[in-house]
């Protein structure tokens, strides 16, 4: 049974004392987020799909170079899933993922073929297990959007990769480009914000990732020289509204922080409001999403 209770952490009382949370606080708080809810990103992404069939993660896997034998690092690799659809696709790939949660890479290990991947625990901010230029691409699948300080894991990403290599993450894209996703994210953030007036004010991660020319301008910094491109797309979910605003809702950090009794009324707000959006039509919920590539 999921654990509803709200989370509390040096991060959340950071803002309820109207103070801003520091980097250590805030890996802490993720930390505590993927201990008791290992796996929770992918039920919502996996579900999520756009127009093409392919889910956020299978539109990441497409950025892999068709090198055989490509060295491919699956940087905050969660649960998995993003290695496990990229090793179905090719089995020589040779397979790195990196995750500061070990509840998570457990879930990972246990998902995948023994020996299908190497399963390492560091901070994005020092991975030093990795040599210098020892992969050829770096994947990361909507973690860089929770990630600050943000210039150390550019720098580590510049130095573990290969000349002529490829990064590509998986962010947030512009709300607009999926109808109902703001007032779907402000209904959410609302009942939040009731209980932690601060929330959203402060987020997590570093907010110029969830811009588009603000991400462009933070990657052309460490890598002066690529090419960067980001691209914008939409996935999107159909079902019954109460199955699926749970769903939705599981998918934002700041739902973990809500009270058993507010998160029940955040849900039956959102099961309405995904209901009456589409009207007699199956429900829907749509995420944009930013594809960020990087060639060296």
């Amino acid at each position: 049974m999921t654990d509803h209770s709200p989370l509390r952490s040096a991060w959340t009382e950071s803002l309820a004392r109207g103070q801003r949370p520091d980097a250590s606080a805030l890996r802490a708080h993720l930390r505590a987020v993927h201990r008791d809810h290992a796996g929770f990103t992918e039920t919502c992404a996996r579900a999520c799909r756009d127009t093409a069939g392919r889910t956020s993660y299978d539109w990441l896997a497409e950025a892999v170079p068709p090198d055989r034998q490509a060295r491919i690092l699956d940087l905050a690799c969660g649960s998995g899933p993003l290695l496990q659809i990229l090793q179905a696709r090719d089995a020589d790939l040779r397979l790195t993922g990196v995750d500061m949660c070990p509840e998570e890479l457990a879930l990972a290990r246990a998902r995948l073929a023994d020996g299908a991947a190497d399963l390492l625990q560091a901070e994005a901010q020092d991975m030093a297990a990795l040599a210098d230029g020892s992969v050829d691409a770096v994947l990361c699948h909507w973690a860089l959007t929770l990630m600050d300080p943000l210039a150390p894991v550019l720098d580590e990403v510049q130095r573990v990769l290969v000349p002529g290599g490829r990064f590509a993450a998986i962010v947030d894209g512009p709300m607009d480009a999926a109808p109902g996703y703001a007032a779907a994210h402000h209904l959410i953030y609302g009942h939040v914000q009731a209980e932690l007036p601060g929330y959203g004010e402060i987020d997590l991660g570093d907010p110029r990732v969830r811009g588009t020319d603000s991400l462009t301008d933070l990657v052309h910094a460490v890598f002066p020289d690529a090419t960067v491109t980001v691209e914008t797309g939409v996935v999107a979910m159909d079902g019954p509204a109460e199955a699926l605003a749970e769903d939705a809702a599981g998918f934002f950090y700041a739902a973990f922080i809500l009270s058993p009794a507010r998160r029940v009324q955040m849900l039956a707000d959102l099961a309405a409001l995904l209901a009456a959006q589409t009207q007699d039509a199956p429900a829907r919920f749509a995420m944009p999403v930013n594809r960020l590539l990087v060639a060296l």
